[in-house]
């Protein structure tokens, strides 16, 4: 079979070179080219995890490689480092703008055990009850696996679960229900907690009137932890090229060509692991089949003891509120808080001060003793969610050597760390009872009204407000 596919970057020449250019605020998978060695958005992560690790720098000339992963963010450096540690293999991964540069750089640091937008409960509804224990059973697998990469790199984890808040009473009776599916059925210690005990133990959240507690939470500093991947990786032989975009590829002769503006790499084997940053047109496999979907983060200065006691902030715990348009926050290991949320629907209104406002309010709303607080770090980015809710690790097409893992709408920052292992297996061959799992044995699945998802965002944007504050 013969694919092929192209597209023009945005940027300067980096052949022979390691330029950067400077950040695009308004990138917009759905409309614009592939990135060409952008610096870093404005993150707090990106301020506060050092200098990044020595790179390969960009590809410059042509050359032939085992394995190409593209994308070097959590997945595809846990990808490259399996290959290594696991196979002896070397792989190569490409990066169109700097190292571990898109969500990996930018989400909210919360390592939970799950993936995808969907409950355990939603897991039995889909697939039935054998089903949602083995693939909890793997998910778990998963966690247990990111927490042994968690505890070889310094990258100030925050243990002692995840708190999800009920912001409204109507939505205690859901908390209690996958409370109980997740102690009865699949065995975790998860406790409701009552507002009383919620304020005295954690968190003075004026808006929750209760919630329920998961022991299987980390919090982290994901660029300092991507950062050890990366170095531990490079220790083993794997490449990694930034400013090197994948313009174009094709299968030719048993391997596959791929096109960067320094060179042409061909490759016996290529995953694509670029998530929400995945610009249309560059890989036919995944045109349509990714929701690209903006959240938008913000940091404040460093709070005093006072403040921390007058907003009542006694955990460093990290908490997910009910609403569909979820806001999750935390304070931080240097006396911060951090609060994040949805954002514009394109990124070319992703500078408007209205969504930098929903998190201000947002954040006075839970603790009216911070409104007003200095914001230090604000900063958005894209999240791939899949049309069905859930992710995928797989080679779409039997016929191609090419693979992906996607979709983790928002909950891949340990999830992912399983993904690029499970890729690495396949990609390698490697046979296990796993691969008859729905996120492992279809490909992500398309949407008939794709070119309509915009609008469909936003009238789902305006009826989950309704859902969430008023109905």
């Amino acid at each position: 079979m013969d694919t092929q596919m192209s597209f023009q970057p945005e940027g300067p020449a980096h052949a022979g070179g390691a330029a950067i250019s400077a950040y695009n605020p308004a990138y917009d998978p759905l409309v614009s080219p592939p990135g060409r060695g952008q610096d870093y958005a404005p993150t707090y992560w990106v301020a506060t995890a050092g200098a990044p690790p020595e790179d390969d720098g960009p590809v410059d000339g042509d050359f032939d490689a085992d394995v190409v992963i593209v994308g070097s963010g959590f997945t595809g450096l846990s990808a490259a480092l399996t290959l290594a540690r696991d196979f002896g293999v070397k792989a190569v991964v490409l990066e169109a703008n700097r190292v571990v540069w898109g969500c990996t750089s930018r989400n909210g640091g919360q390592g939970q055990n799950a993936s995808g937008r969907l409950y355990r409960s939603q897991w039995i509804e889909r697939w039935g009850l054998d089903t949602a224990k083995r693939l909890d059973a793997e998910i778990r697998e998963g966690f247990e696996y990111w927490k042994s990469l968690v505890a070889q790199v310094d990258c100030d984890a925050q243990p002692g679960g995840h708190l999800y808040t009920a912001h409204r009473q109507k939505k205690m009776a859901f908390l209690e229900n996958e409370a109980r599916v997740m102690r009865e059925i699949f065995g975790y210690d998860t406790k409701m907690l009552s507002k009383e005990e919620l304020r005295e133990r954690y968190v003075n959240d004026r808006e929750a009137v209760g919630a329920m507690h998961e022991a299987e939470g980390v919090g982290v500093h994901p660029l300092k932890l991507a950062y050890g991947y990366l170095r531990q990786a490079r220790a083993l032989g794997v490449r990694v090229h930034p400013g090197s975009p994948v313009v174009g590829w094709r299968a030719e002769n048993g391997r596959v060509r791929l096109e960067t503006p320094g060179g042409v790499v061909r490759a016996r084997r290529v995953a694509f692991a670029t998530g929400g940053y995945t610009a249309q047109g560059v890989n036919r496999l995944l045109d349509s089949r990714i929701m690209p979907v903006l959240s938008n983060s913000l940091v404040t200065r460093v709070l005093s003891p006072e403040e921390r006691e007058a907003a009542g902030l006694k955990s460093t715990v990290f908490i997910t509120d009910t609403r569909t348009l979820r806001f999750y926050y935390r304070l931080l290991p240097d006396g911060r808080m951090q609060i994040g949320s949805r954002s514009a629907l394109r990124g070319a209104d992703a500078e408007h001060p209205r969504h930098l406002a929903l998190l201000r309010d947002g954040l006075a709303r839970k603790f009216p003793a911070l409104k007003g607080v200095e914001v230090a770090y604000s900063w958005w980015g894209w999240v791939d969610v899949s049309h069905d809710m859930m992710p995928r690790v797989t080679q779409p097409d039997p016929a191609q050597p090419v693979y992906y893992a996607f979709g983790y709408g928002g909950n891949g920052v340990a999830f992912s760390a399983h993904a690029g292992r499970r890729l690495a297996q396949r990609m390698m061959g490697k046979d296990g009872v796993a691969w008859n799992l729905p996120i492992y044995d279809s490909p992500l699945p398309g949407h008939p009204f794709a070119p309509f998802r915009r609008l469909g965002q936003g009238l789902l944007y305006r009826w989950y407000y309704l859902r969430d504050e008023l109905l």
